[in-house]
């Protein structure tokens, strides 16, 4: 498996191309756009054509996670003429997200509900749901393809950890919003605590991501790795890495 990082800014676009979350995950012949948060489908077009791909998955429906859906169905709807993508998302988001589009999606997108009690296949992957510690219904992602896995957490508080999944996952995509003792509000993860958390789950390796655009990145790092027990990787724009 092969990840991209397409856009990490928490809940806001940051400066400099700080689109917000958006992933690229290849693995054989398959590419799936996890979340397309604001700004992230102008850089998804850099690393893969649409025709290409196979699936989308929105964890939530925050628009950090979702609006460059829009876009996505422009293209495919009038510029591809394509239609019955595969689009995962939590039950009734087709719904909500479609009232922009006065409830009319065409036929661009085949909406498939996800919950913890499914597992989804796309071509070589297999894909894990479980339920997060977030406002809206939110879930975290389990990718699994020719014996590699990756757990992306999505928006998560630390009500939920990602030793819901199995044990030793190859990486953690962990959202870090905050710096450990700086947290604003529950509803997200510290550097701090997504090191913790993914030391505890026995993680090989620990990504962060859905940084506050404000955020003192050097310390995060510092703090993530300290908890981790290892240097973490610091998710950016167009960043490529093996699972």
């Amino acid at each position: 498996m092969e990840l991209t990082v397409l856009g990490c800014s928490g809940s806001y676009n940051g400066p400099k191309g700080g689109a917000c979350s958006g992933y690229l995950l290849r693995c054989g012949v398959t590419s799936v756009w996890l979340d397309c948060g604001n700004g992230s489908f102008g850089h998804l077009q850099q690393h893969v054509a649409v025709e290409d791909l196979d699936a989308v998955v929105i964890t939530h429906e925050h628009p950090d996670h979702c609006v460059d859906v829009y876009g996505l169905h422009v293209l495919m709807r009038y510029g591809l003429e394509r239609e019955g993508l595969p689009v995962f998302a939590p039950q009734g988001l087709a719904d909500h997200l479609g009232q922009l589009v006065g409830g009319d999606w065409g036929n661009a997108f085949e909406w498939l509900p996800i919950d913890e009690s499914e597992h989804a296949t796309c071509g070589d992957l297999t894909m894990r749901f479980s339920r997060t510690d977030h406002p809206p219904p939110t879930y975290a992602v389990e990718a699994t393809s020719n014996g590699k896995r990756m757990i992306y957490t999505s928006d998560t508080g630390p009500g939920w950890s990602v030793d819901a999944f199995d044990r030793g996952a190859d990486l953690v995509l962990s959202e870090a919003t905050y710096l450990h003792g700086e947290k604003p509000a529950e509803i997200h993860l510290s550097a701090h605590e997504a090191g913790k958390a993914a030391r505890e789950a026995g993680a090989r390796r620990l990504m962060l991501t859905h940084l506050w655009p404000r955020l003192d990145v050097h310390r995060a790092v510092d703090e993530g790795s300290d908890a981790f027990g290892d240097p973490v990787v610091l998710a950016a724009p167009h960043l490529v890495t093996r699972v």
